[in-house]
């Protein structure tokens, strides 16, 4: 039996990679003030039908539950989070700072960098709609990225505005109800051919492309910059108007975040949502909103990329793995005593581990190594005192048993 395609087993290397990916995310999010929640990993197919169109089933893994419900497995979080916030809004002081580390699902071709299932960092800000909460947000993307070692050198946050691009339109008289479909060819004419783009934008291709090829100018974005520069994080973001992002939702603020050596997707990817809340309540529940989300697939292959990263994780990595002390029992008489030691130093909060077996004391010792214990007890012949072993100097001593809690305290 073979795991499905696009899905992953964890061994424990590989979950204690995840693992340090969500200790990074956790902790910066926590820096800036955002408070963790979570949604179920199970909808009604119908919400991301509201918010994306009825197109969107071709991508969910979704069926018809024992309660006749159609249901799907969760895609993203944003509309799940706009049903919550719409929901309970009234009872939280605005404005939201909410974070979310889950598990994902999109029935797709998997590639390299995108599978059918992933974990994903989401950060969103409700009930903001200044600059400044879109300043935030961004650095925060940054941060998030800095936390794992990275520099300026190895990653960029191009920032676009969707009101640049709306603006663009209106000035080219393309009515409203075709504004999402030039957006999408404007988002995708990075990845196609520009005969291909041409096609599609008919008689808009010429003032696409040269604005493009201008890059672009956009007060509000350059604002954003300075609030960055202020910030001492300018090196970290580039305008780049081509960023459109080609959900409909979004209308303002856009980014997305790559590696510099453009060797692999985007790392991560946001804006302003300020209608969708209205648009799944409801009561018409209306709310300025922005998020990002960032996944586990394409940040650890970059990780392991980058050298530095890799580094510090692994390190990071083994130093979590080390045990704090390993139990020697060289007499098998000892063992009940040892198993009471045990317990108690567990109980105290250290991480201990020991021969479910008897086995043989080099091996014991070898063991003690190889799990990277800071400190060996051995339970012998010199009970009740005990022989402790300071496994990074080698210095052993005895230590009587009611000495024993102050002793390990000094060591460790």
């Amino acid at each position: 039996m073979q795991t499905l395609p696009g899905f992953r087993d964890f061994l424990p290397a590989d979950c204690a990679q995840r693992n340090y990916i969500f200790a990074r995310w956790r902790e910066v999010a926590r820096r800036y003030g955002f408070l963790e929640w979570e949604g179920p990993l199970l909808e009604p197919t119908d919400l991301y039908k509201k918010k994306s169109g009825p197109e969107i089933v071709e991508q969910l893994f979704n069926f018809t539950d024992k309660g006749d419900r159609e249901v799907a497995l969760r895609p993203e979080l944003t509309p799940t989070l706009a049903r919550v916030v719409a929901a309970q809004e009234r009872q939280f002081k605005k404005p939201l700072k909410w974070f979310s580390i889950g598990q994902f699902f999109r029935y797709e071709k998997q590639q390299r960098g995108r599978l059918r299932e992933h974990f994903q960092l989401n950060c969103d800000i409700i009930g903001e709609s200044d600059l400044a909460a879109d300043i935030e947000l961004v650095a925060l993307s940054i941060d998030v990225l800095r936390q794992f070692g990275f520099t300026a050198q190895d990653f960029v946050v191009r920032i676009s505005d969707r009101e640049f691009w709306t603006d663009f339109l209106r000035r080219e008289n393309v009515q409203p109800d075709s504004w999402s479909e030039v957006l999408q060819v404007i988002d995708r004419s990075a990845r196609e051919s520009r005969e291909k783009t041409a096609e599609k934008l008919g008689p808009l291709a010429d003032p696409v492309f040269a604005t493009l090829k201008s890059g672009g100018k956009s007060a509000k974005l350059e604002r954003l910059v300075d609030g960055l520069r202020a910030r001492g994080l300018a090196d970290f973001v580039a305008i780049d108007v081509s960023i459109v992002r080609g959900l409909a939702y979004y209308t303002g603020v856009v980014f997305e975040v790559f590696d510099r050596a453009e060797k692999f997707r985007a790392i991560a990817g946001g804006g302003r949502y300020d209608n969708l809340i209205a648009q799944l309540s409801d009561d018409a529940v209306s709310l300025p909103a922005l998020g990002f989300a960032m996944g586990d697939v394409v940040l650890s292959e970059l990780i392991n990329e980058i050298p530095t990263a890799r580094a510090a994780m692994q390190k990071a990595i083994t130093d979590d793995r080390k045990l704090d002390i390993y139990i020697v029992i060289a007499k098998e008489e000892r063992r009940a005593d040892a198993l009471r030691q045990i317990q108690q130093l567990r109980d105290r909060g250290y991480r201990v581990d020991y021969p479910l077996t008897p086995t043989k004391v080099g091996r014991q010792f070898q063991a003690a190594e190889e799990v990277g214990a800071r400190v060996a007890i051995l339970f012998g012949d010199e009970w009740p005192q005990m022989k402790v072993k300071n496994m990074t100097t080698g210095e052993q001593e005895l230590v009587p048993g009611e000495k024993l809690g102050d002793r390990l305290a000094e060591l460790l």
